[in-house]
């Protein structure tokens, strides 16, 4: 088992401080949630939520995934960077495979991107991206991206994309392995045929293992059940190593968590979050070393 530490909410000003101890402590990546803008009001109801308000409070620091992981990464080592998640089909196809590439080079590809499809119809008309094309047209963004990081002159003749020849350098020197979000079955068979992994919601164990369960079969169907998957989870109701093993065993590879509030409640002081990744690390990451 793999923990990834998730920087959800956190000030920018703490991420610089966060990575090297990360980095240091045994965690094997960090992770970024993703807005553009946070309305005020917001005609779409938050997904996640039963009463469909948002996770967060106005003013929270939503960095930018590509420009942060840039950042990091020159002042980390060992530590992997991957999103939770990142809405692609919210942007441009080009951009995006610019960003992630570039990242991939100055990490010395330490980076699995994780994509979702997204839920704000209010950010996707600020960003002038068609919301009910999203799923088809992030199907075919994944296709245009993996064809991009070639570095060779290609093409694409899709239904929403089109290109004649040509290429996108620096390439990465390795393949980028892609994680799919989402727990809808769309984004559940967008994972089996597409992606090299999957990432849950905040749910239960029970659900995360079913879940797997029918992405497993979904797999065997496109013919990929023998190609390597991974699964990055955020149960709500395991939070030792006994209860990460048994997810371990049901196939989860990451476990992304924000240790804090198991050592320090809501407090969001940075002297009390690098203590937490330090003691998390010696009391449950060190279980799996």
């Amino acid at each position: 088992m793999k923990f990834v530490l998730s920087t959800s909410f956190s000030s920018v000003a703490h991420l610089t401080r966060l990575a090297p101890v990360a980095d240091t402590h045994g965690w094997h990546a960090m992770s970024f949630s993703d807005h553009v803008v946070n309305p005020e009001q917001i005609n779409t109801p938050y997904p996640y939520t039963d009463d469909g308000s948002r996770r967060w409070e106005p003013f929270t620091d939503w960095p930018d995934p590509w420009v942060m992981i840039g950042a990091l990464a020159a002042i980390t080592e060992k530590l992997r960077f991957t999103n939770n998640v990142f809405v692609l089909p919210m942007r441009n196809p080009y951009l995006v495979a610019k960003a992630i590439s570039t990242a991939a080079i100055i990490s010395n590809n330490r980076i699995t991107p994780a994509f979702g499809v997204g839920w704000s119809r209010d950010e996707f008309e600020l960003m002038d991206q068609e919301f009910t094309t999203r799923g088809k047209r992030a199907n075919e963004m994944i296709e245009i991206m993996r064809l991009l990081w070639s570095g060779e002159m290609v093409s694409y003749e899709g239904k929403h994309y089109q290109f004649p020849a040509m290429e996108m350098n620096p390439a990465p020197t390795e393949r980028i392995p892609i994680w799919i979000g989402g727990i809808s079955d769309p984004a559940m068979k967008r994972a089996a045929r597409l992606g090299d992994g999957w990432v849950t919601d905040l749910q239960s164990s029970a659900d995360i293992v079913a879940s797997i369960e029918k992405i497993r079969q979904w797999r065997a169907e496109f013919g990929r059940e023998h190609e390597p998957f991974e699964v990055m989870a955020t149960p709500n109701d395991a939070w030792t190593a006994d209860g990460y093993r048994q997810l371990e065993d049901a196939g989860v590879t990451h476990i992304m968590t924000m240790p804090w509030p198991f050592y320090h409640g809501d407090s969001q002081l940075l002297e009390h979050k690098i203590d937490s990744i330090k003691r998390f690390a010696d009391d449950v990451i060190s279980a799996f070393s």
